[in-house]
Parts: C-alpha cells; sequence; structure tokens
C-alpha cells in the first residue's frame, strides 16, 4: 500500500493535500531504500555545535530566545563557541566585534580583573542548558605587546588590530587565565567539567601576530593555568584554517609539539590535547545571475585535516571538532555570492556537507566529535539582510529548520541503519568535482526503540529552478503490521519565513502583525500528519517528490 506525504496525495484517497497531482513513479524516480534491520553503528550528532564572534549577543532578548531554541533541537547537549571572551570593550556588540572588559590595569600595572560582562554571557548559556566552548581569546588591550590601534570598525580598515598579538607579560596572562577559570568554577560548579576548552582561534592567519612557536608557547601557559583549577579540563586547538597549503604546516607543526616537544610551562614533555579542531569551508561566487556553491571545497579542506590527523599514530583516535564548518568564511560579510542564506540552499547545503562528513570520518577512521556552525544572529540590523545567521530579529530562517530534522533523527541508543539511493553521487566524486552536474539526492536513516526517522535531500550547487526529484522510498525490516508515519519538510514553499516575508513586500522594519505570520512561518512544517501505513511484508513504500534544494525528514513509529 502506498502513501504519499506532505506536496503529494494518498495512493489510496487520491486527494491532493496541496492542490497538486500525485507522483508518478516511474524508471525515473530516484529509489531510496532503507534497511532498518542493518544497523551500522551508533548515532552520535555531530551537528549540535554552534558559535559567532559576536559573544554580547547572547544576552540580548533575541540571542536568548534563539540559545533556547538551540537547547530545544534534540536530546544531545549543544555547545556554544564564543569568540572575544577576553577583549577590551564596554561590551557593545557589532559586526565581528564583541568584549568582557575582563582585564585592565591600574596606573602601575596592578591587575584589575572584572567578571561583570562575563558572567552575563555565561548566565544566559547556562540558563538555556548550552554548554560553554569556552574560547580563550583575545588579548586585552592592556596586556598587547601592540595595543593600538585595538578596536576595528569592520566593514572598514583592517580587523587584525591589537588584540590579535602576543602578551607582554606572561605571567600576567597566566594568572589572569587562572582567575578566569577560578572564577566560571565558582560561579557554576561542577558543570564546568562537561565544558570544552581551547586556546585563540584561527593562529595561522593574523588573528594571531606571533609565530607557531608562540602559539605553541601561549597554548601550553593557557592550558596549564586552566588546568591547574580544573584538572580535568578538556582542552584542545589550535582551530587553524582549512587545511590547506598555507595551514597544514601549522597543524603538524602544532601536533607535534603536543607529542614530543618543550612544555613552556611545566618543563616537560608535550602538551595536553583532548580534542583538535580546524575550519573548512567552501567558496560560493555568484555567476549568471544566481549563486553557485561549492561544498567540495568545504568537504576537500575536511578531508585534508582528516588525512593530517591520522597519519599521526599517538592523534588518530583524539577526537576532532572542526570548530567552523560553514558554505564560505565570513558571517557578517555582504555580497551576491551570499545571497543563499535567507533561503532554503543554506539548509541542505548544510545537510549535505555535515552527512558528507559523517562518511569522510568513516573513510579514514578518524573520531569526528563536532561540527560547529558558526552562525548565530545580528543585533540592530534590518530583518534578511543576508548574514550567515540562524535567526534575524528573532524570525527562524530555514537553516534552523533544518537543524530541528536534525535532532529528530534522534538522541542516546540511536543507531544508523543502512541506506542507499539511485540518486545519490559518490563521496569521493563530491570532494573532487562539488554537485555541479547532477543533483545528489541522498538520504540517511536511523532508529532507536520503536522509530526510524529517514533524512532525504535534494541538494545542486547551482541555485537555479529545477524539476523536482520523484523519489520512491522502501524501508524494510519493520515489526507487525501497521506503523504510524508523518512527515516534515523545508523547502522554498514549506517552513521557509523567508519566502513569506518577500511575499509581504520584504519590509525592514515587520510590523508587530507582521512579526507574529514571520515568527509561525519560521517554525518546523509538519507536512504530513500522522497516518497508518500498512506493511507488506515487514516494508513501507512511500512516494514522494522533494523539490531542488529541500530537506524531508519521514518519520515511522512501530507500534
Amino acid at each position: 500500500m502506498l502513501f504519499v506525504f506532505g506536496l503529494l496525495t494518498s495512493a489510496i484517497a487520491g486527494v491532493s493535500q496541496s492542490g497538486g497531482s500525485a507522483p508518478q513513479v516511474g524508471s525515473q524516480a530516484v529509489i531510496v531504500q532503507v534497511h532498518t534491520g542493518q544497523r551500522t553503528g551508533p548515532y552520535t550528532p555531530i551537528w549540535n555545535y554552534f558559535g559567532a564572534d559576536e559573544p554580547n549577543y547572547l544576552y540580548a532578548p533575541n540571542g536568548k530566545k534563539l540559545l533556547g531554541e538551540l537547547a530545544a533541537l534534540s536530546p544531545v547537549p549543544v555547545y556554544y563557541r564564543p569568540h572575544n571572551l577576553f577583549t577590551t570593550g564596554d561590551g557593545e556588540g557589532s559586526l565581528k566585534w564583541g568584549s568582557t572588559n575582563v582585564y585592565t590595569e591600574k596606573a602601575d600595572g596592578t591587575p584589575v580583573y572584572d567578571f561583570t560582562i562575563t558572567d552575563r554571557i555565561f548566565d544566559a548559556l547556562i540558563a538555556a542548558h548550552v554548554r560553554p566552548l569556552v574560547e580563550i581569546g583575545f588579548m586585552p588591550e592592556a596586556l598587547s605587546t601592540h595595543p593600538l590601534p585595538y578596536r576595528h570598525s569592520f566593514p572598514k580598515g583592517d580587523i587584525f588590530t591589537g588584540w590579535t598579538y602576543p602578551p607582554k607579560d606572561e605571567a600576567k596572562w597566566s594568572k589572569l587565565v587562572t582567575a578566569y577559570t577560578a572564577h566560571l568554577k565558582q560561579r557554576y560548579g561542577a558543570q564546568t567539567a562537561t565544558w570544552l576548552w581551547e586556546v585563540w582561534n584561527e593562529p595561522d592567519i593574523p588573528y594571531w601576530h606571533g609565530t607557531p612557536v608562540e602559539y605553541d608557547r601561549l597554548y601550553d601557559l593557557t592550558a596549564a593555568a586552566i588546568r591547574g583549577v580544573l584538572p580535568e579540563a578538556r582542552i584542545g586547538g589550535p582551530e587553524a584554517t582549512g587545511v590547506s597549503d598555507h595551514s597544514e604546516p601549522f597543524l603538524r607543526q602544532f601536533l607535534e609539539h603536543c607529542a614530543h616537544g618543550v612544555n613552556a610551562a611545566t618543563g616537560g614533555t608535550g602538551a595536553p590535547l583532548d580534542f583538535i579542531s580546524y575550519h573548512p569551508k567552501g567558496s560560493p561566487k555568484f555567476v549568471d545571475g544566481h549563486v553557485v556553491m561549492s561544498v567540495g571545497t568545504q568537504l576537500r579542506a575536511m578531508e585534508r585535516g582528516m588525512k593530517v590527523i591520522s597519519s599521526y599514530p599517538e592523534w588518530r583516535r583524539t577526537p576532532i571538532i572542526l570548530g567552523e564548518s560553514d558554505p564560505e568564511g565570513c558571517a557578517a560579510c555582504q555580497g551576491s555570492q551570499n545571497g543563499y542564506r535567507n533561503g532554503p540552499l543554506y539548509g541542505v547545503s548544510v545537510a549535505e556537507a555535515t552527512m558528507r562528513a559523517y562518511e569522510l570520518a568513516r573513510k579514514y577512521g578518524v573520531n569526528l566529535q563536532g561540527a560547529v556552525t558558526w552562525a548565530f544572529e545580528f543585533e540592530d540590523q534590518p530583518a534578511f539582510l543576508g548574514f550567515r545567521e540562524l535567526a534575524t530579529n528573532g524570525i527562524d530562517k530555514p537553516v534552523l529548520n533544518v537543524f530541528r530534522l536534525f535532532g529528530m533523527l534522534g538522541g542516546p541508543n540511536t543507531e544508523w541503519v543502512a541506506a542507499e539511493s539511485s540518486g545519490g553521487l559518490p563521496l569521493d566524486d563530491v570532494v573532487e568535482h562539488s554537485v555541479v552536474s547532477s543533483p545528489d539526492v541522498n538520504a540517511v536513516a536511523t532508529r532507536s526503540e520503536g522509530e526510524v526517522n529517514v533524512l532525504l535531500w535534494n541538494y545542486h550547487d547551482a541555485d537555479v529552478a529545477a524539476a523536482p526529484a520523484a523519489i520512491h522510498l522502501r524501508i524494510d525490516g519493520l515489526r507487525g503490521s501497521v506503523v504510524t508515519a508523518s512527515e516534515f519538510r523545508v523547502d522554498e514553499t514549506h517552513s521557509n519565513a523567508y519566502r513569506v516575508w518577500q511575499q509581504m513586500g520584504s519590509p525592514a522594519h515587520p510590523t508587530a502583525e507582521q512579526m507574529q505570520q514571520l515568527e509561525q512561518a519560521g517554525k518546523l512544517e509538519q507536512t504530513a500528519s500522522d497516518h497508518e501505513v500498512v506493511l507488506r511484508g515487514g516494508k513501507a513504500d512511500i512516494d514522494l517528490n522533494l523539490p531542488r534544494q529541500g530537506v524531508v525528514l519521514v518519520r515511522l513509529v512501530q507500534r
């Protein structure tokens, strides 16, 4: 018995749910098979990591709202990685800027610690049940070897100002890190043992105006100060760019230092390294009036880092965190090539990159723990201005609904099951060439007690109109005679507040009534309500159409 989901019709009732006609499944249909009896390993989420340059937005009203939404995505904990936790300033956020004023000095050089703004940031995270990934950085003005100019004015001028330099007094730096860690432990207690800690960001480019050896030294001193307060703290790095021809030498020298170098803080051999982090990014372009993504660029950087790490026996199984894993490199930048960010293309590209990351990790035998999406929200900006963000002015963007679909794949005690798609492209082909010819119409599936979830997506680098993919989904290995099925989707016409905003005339500052409509449109839409599907020999057969740049989750609940 065939049931049609979402945009389509029930093959039995023949009644359209959206005014469209029933799908025709023939030789051109993509065949997706899910074998629920073939369990391929435990499902461990990697998507539950987020971060941004601007930490002060975390405690703004819209920031608090969004943190709560992130925490509600699934039963697994969400981590958040903020920049600028040590940056000097008054706590005013702006594009690519934030500050806490945690460290200043009296005229005689006496250190002054102030945790007032720090507490606002961490209180917001903890109140939302979000775990911090504590990035120790950047350099306070009073400690910088080159303090002026200090605050930048992005997008004007150079952003890599006085906060990017090494400390002029290493002892004062170490004491600051010790005091900071002790304050967090005193304020937040035993839960600090579940946090992650790291040193700086992208020290292979001008985020760090020091040498690689000076970074290694900063890492040793900082890790020792943290461990002096929290002996079991999980500390990692180096949050290098790429990995590319430029950054690979930096990453390798850091790994060799942590394994065999002389520790600047202890005099011993090596340094603690509980996870290894780097930043794979894509490179979209604007061509012939439309955006062309490059997920292959992102995946090649991802793969290269895994190759490097797997080449070291001592680090091969160390957890990897992709500290910023994004379609491109600048969340606060604008431009025609970034026009994908408001609509469903951002979300489906995240689905493509995330699910391929699992495949790459299996290919190289590495331990992929997380992939940080470097996106949050921007305050005091017009709606849908085109920033890389999860929500705009309190309105959820389609990409956040893709994360909601990820959350539905399951939590603890969930397993991957075998899934195969006749429309899926080979991993090596996507890594080498990206998705520039045929679309990647693909699927993954998980199984937990009494429930099967199938995530399907239809991705292409080019953001151009195309016919939807007709999909025949067969799920076997099911128990009993009946299951309850439902469907949730994100595409051009579903779970897409941007489209509703455009239909309103694209108001820069929506009215209260419009905001109510947009917030509703920003929610994840269930496109087929719960209904019974009769099984035939333990199999469920489902036909659906999936638009280009769409993502859908089909859920079966067994009785």
